[in-house]
């Protein structure tokens, strides 16, 4: 591909991208500052939003990296926090064929912003999808990365309290939810995902469902994929 496609490519993709550059300005800037009030140095977030983004998890890394270590907890919890990314997976495998060597990246930079939009976007005709989803990807990503930067930087001139300044990430999940409902003509997995998350929480209690859950939505829409993906074709 040669350098005039990538820029198509690129101006392509970064529109779909201003909303989120908008919000992770905020959402990162909030996880700057509530990482400096924990007492971290500036470059602890902005290496962090750098390898490890993810949003929720960075949020949880902070209280993690002041306890006592424990690895095994760490590793459970980090599934309970990310099991949403093998829902995303699955939904992505079509978007995410042939994509080439990128295909590792985006598999990696993979966040709920870049997939709501990979999800309700469709690559305008002309531009090469790889390169489309690359960029959707690596501008979210270094928007996290200039949001935390931001907000760990400037955070030690807040004279205020930022006690509950973590909600950002809850208040992010419930209007992306409600984006794609609004978006969406099938609802068979916001049900089944809804429907098992009740009835974990009422079986296991709020401090154990997320994982019985997250185990059976992955099963139950395996079992329907087939049939989500051909009533999804006939809509």
């Amino acid at each position: 591909m040669n350098h005039q496609e990538k820029i198509s490519a690129f101006r392509a993709a970064f529109p779909h991208t201003l909303p989120i550059f908008a919000g992770f300005l905020f959402l990162g800037g909030a996880y700057g500052i509530y990482m400096n009030s924990l007492g971290f140095h500036p470059i602890y977030p902005i290496l962090m939003s750098l390898f490890i983004f993810a949003g929720s998890m960075e949020f949880v890394a902070g209280g993690l990296l002041l306890a006592t270590f424990n690895p095994v907890s760490a590793l459970v919890l980090t599934l309970m926090v990310n099991a949403r990314h093998l829902f995303y997976g699955l939904s992505l495998l079509e978007k995410y064929s042939s994509v080439g060597k990128k295909k590792g990246y985006l598999i990696y930079g993979l966040c709920d912003e870049s997939f709501s939009i990979s999800q309700a976007t469709n690559v305008p005709k002309g531009i090469d999808k790889g390169w489309f989803f690359f960029f959707i990807t690596l501008l979210n990503h270094c928007y996290w990365v200039l949001g935390s930067a931001l907000g760990s930087i400037f955070g030690s001139f807040i004279t205020f309290s930022t006690e509950g300044i973590e909600f950002v990430m809850t208040a992010l999940f419930v209007v992306i939810f409600m984006e794609q409902w609004k978006k969406g003509k099938q609802y068979h997995s916001a049900l089944i995902g809804i429907g098992f998350s009740s009835i974990s929480l009422f079986v296991f209690g709020p401090n154990s469902f997320i994982i019985p859950a997250m185990i059976l939505i992955l099963a139950v829409l395996t079992l329907i994929r087939k049939p989500v993906q051909k009533a999804e074709v006939t809509t």
